[in-house]
């Protein structure tokens, strides 16, 4: 009888050794997916002088799924390291590659809305100066009777430039590399400039904004400018 309960007890040790361990397995693989924030996070992109200055060999740089008709290539670039981190430190709904999504979505509405003259549709996207300057030219345009036909053809490349946190206001910058379509007819339909065959490569620095913390959820564009 002492033989077969000193028996069982080793059998209960074991179990709660093998428990215990099975526990520190667990949390460590928790931790390697929580304490390190990813999402849709990858591996910044270096540009070709920091990436020749580099000590080591920089890991591999990690794509948005391919499966998209669109692709956005990389993610975002060494300078917005900081600001991202401190975006999703400070909104932990935050995601990476949702953004990016969105932004390109907003790129293809905006410019269509625009193209459009409907000025509704920008109010929801579009603010501040940007606002001003983009309902401005419709007025102009509309004045001249001039009309535009423009077409975003592709959507080349996507990438966050730069980002910040000023208090609880997140500001990302993002570049956009497109080719569009651009034509413009008078009042009696003649084109007067563009052209219907050749699509026009684009380089743009779009800048939208957001209140962490904000029931929208919607970041609006609020300065435009040309890439280098």
């Amino acid at each position: 009888m002492l033989r077969l309960k000193s028996y069982l007890a080793e059998i209960v040790v074991t179990e709660i050794v093998l428990l215990a361990l099975v526990a520190l397995f667990v949390g460590l693989r928790l931790y390697a997916v929580l304490g390190r924030r990813t999402g849709h996070e990858q591996q910044p992109i270096l540009r070709p002088a920091d990436t020749a200055a580099a000590a080591e060999p920089a890991a591999p740089v990690h794509e948005i799924s391919s499966e998209r008709p669109e692709s956005s290539g990389f993610v975002y670039e060494e300078p917005a390291t900081a600001g991202i981190r401190a975006i999703v430190s400070a909104d932990a709904a935050f995601d990476v590659g949702a953004f990016l999504d969105g932004a390109q979505s907003a790129y293809r509405m905006i410019l269509e809305a625009f193209w459009k003259g409907d000025r509704e549709a920008l109010r929801q996207f579009v603010g501040g100066h940007v606002l001003e300057a983009f309902e401005q030219s419709i007025d102009e345009r509309e004045a001249a009777g001039h009309r535009l036909e423009n077409r975003l053809v592709a959507i080349d490349r996507t990438v966050i430039e730069d980002a910040r946190l000023n208090g609880r206001t997140a500001e990302i910058e993002v570049r956009f590399d497109a080719d569009i379509a651009a034509v413009t007819r008078d009042s009696e339909g003649t084109m007067i400039a563009g052209t219907l065959t050749d699509a026009i490569v684009t380089h743009d620095v779009w800048t939208f904004r957001r209140e962490i913390g904000s029931r929208d959820p919607n970041w609006l564009l609020v300065d435009t400018d040309q890439a280098d």
